[in-house]
């Protein structure tokens, strides 16, 4: 089993959920987060006043899924989240060593 986090932009949230969607998984977790990558962050001005944003909002997408879809949940991702430009985000896969499901105490490939 596989465990994957993609940092990606708020505003492709549902292309990425539609993508992970048409793959057949049924479970995420998502999360608002905050951050910078080698941009660190940017300026915006605000009624006349320059500031900085040192710390830019992204979304945390979580998923564990089997060894053997792993390779395509990471391409559809990084397909549906990718605009071009800078702070696209990041794709992290880390090997899942077990998963259980709390309601039916499956485990492994059972429990996702």
């Amino acid at each position: 089993m596989k465990y994957i986090v993609a940092i990606i932009k708020p505003f492709k949230l549902e292309e990425v959920r539609e993508a992970l969607g048409a793959l057949g998984i049924q479970g995420i977790t998502v999360t608002e987060a905050k951050g910078h990558g080698r941009q660190r962050g940017h300026t915006e001005f605000y009624r006349g006043a320059e500031y900085a944003v040192s710390f830019v909002p992204k979304i945390k997408i979580e998923v564990a899924v089997d060894n053997t879809i792993a390779d395509r949940v990471v391409e559809a991702i990084q397909i549906a989240a990718q605009t071009g430009q800078i702070g696209d985000g990041k794709i992290f896969m880390l090997p899942l060593e077990l998963a259980v499901r709390v309601r039916t105490g499956e485990t492994g490939s059972a429990a996702l």
